[in-house]
């Protein structure tokens, strides 16, 4: 769209208006520097740069008037973004839209205005470099180029102030993008640090099938859960063994998922899976978080906590596999399957 074209919808000027984040911003030497040049080219005691608000103008800069807004109903400047060239009046009193205006009839008693829109490329009219005086007068030639000049400068301000603005933002967003990667390559360098530790975790173990670090996502687990799976049944386990410990397995990794990590993607957690073979199938999962007593986690099945959330996936993990424990402070979780539970051993009373 050429710039001489001033688009009408107000809805979308709003929001043109709105993304150079300028309304009610404090004073700026650049934008004063534009008034007063339009003060004394123009000759006029009064010159402001408007911008045009829902329901109000508000000055970004002015010469000659103390208050800071009007509201819009009563803005010369409201027609002003209306209009494809210089807006001017040249007799307030003798002009129908203006006469019983209250900027007219009461102070700053504007006879006498003449405006430049300040059109975007788009076509959105944000509001106006205008002068003003109190007696009906016109402008010269040359002062209605200079005006429309120092019109396209304040606009060229205000897009350099908007440039900056938003090039400020991405600096800082790359700065926290790159700051989060940091503490992810971190938090990758400490988990595969503690690979070692968890096999040594687990003496028991003969032959590690898994040791990973997974990102703390939810589809995440089905692959882990997948591979245990075929694993087991490649070593012939039965299906009913398979799925009790695909559903410990899958428990494990939500509860870490959504508790020691937060549910927070940008997260890992490891998954260690050891076989002996062929047997006894041994899995521990670690988090980063804080932790917790799983002593002090209450039975799902009392009365009183049974329309509670809370345990119900340890209480599950429990019933599923053989052996389960917790260490680190909670942050751990081992947990051990047999193909065959061994027999019970029976104590002699006699």
């Amino acid at each position: 769209m050429h710039r001489s074209a001033v688009a009408m919808d107000e809805s979308s000027r709003l929001e043109a208006l709105r993304k150079y984040r300028i309304l009610d911003t404090q004073p700026e030497q650049a934008f004063d520097d534009l008034t007063l040049l339009a003060s004394h080219i123009c000759e006029t005691p009064y010159a402001l740069i408007t911008l045009i608000d829902a329901s109000r103008q508000w000055f970004k800069s002015r010469v000659g008037i103390d208050a800071s807004e009007t509201p819009r109903s009563v803005a010369f400047c409201a027609h002003a973004i209306q209009q494809q060239n210089l807006f001017i009046v040249a007799d307030a009193h003798t002009d129908d839209r203006f006469r019983d205006n209250p900027m007219v009839t009461g102070a700053p008693h504007f006879r006498f205005y003449a405006g430049a829109p300040l059109v975007t490329a788009e076509g959105h009219a944000l509001g106006t470099l205008c002068v003003a005086d109190t007696v009906p007068r016109t402008l010269t030639p040359p002062q209605v180029e200079a005006l429309q000049a120092l019109g396209r400068q304040t606009l060229a301000q205000l897009e350099l102030r908007r440039n900056i603005h938003e090039l400020s933002s991405a600096l800082a967003e790359r700065d926290r993008a790159e700051q989060a990667q940091r503490q992810l390559v971190s938090e990758l360098q400490n988990a595969l640090a503690s690979v070692n530790k968890l096999s040594a975790l687990m003496p028991f173990c003969s032959t590690c099938q898994f040791n990973m670090v997974i990102a703390a996502d939810p589809q995440a687990i089905p692959p882990v859960v997948d591979g245990v799976t075929q694993m087991l049944q490649g070593r012939h386990w039965d299906d009913q063994k398979v799925m009790e410990v695909e559903l410990a397995l899958q428990e494990a990794l939500t509860n870490a998922i959504r508790h020691g990590c937060g549910n927070d993607p940008a997260r890992y957690l490891q998954c260690c899976v050891a076989v002996q073979e062929p047997n006894e199938v041994t899995i521990v999962v670690r988090d980063p978080g804080s932790g917790f007593d799983a002593a002090s986690v209450a039975d799902p099945l009392a009365p009183e906590n049974v329309l509670k959330p809370g345990g119900r996936g340890i209480f599950l993990i429990n019933q599923l596999m053989d052996e389960v424990a917790f260490k680190d402070g909670g942050r751990e979780l081992q947990m051990r399957k047999r193909r065959d539970r061994p027999p019970q051993h029976q104590s002699n009373c006699e």
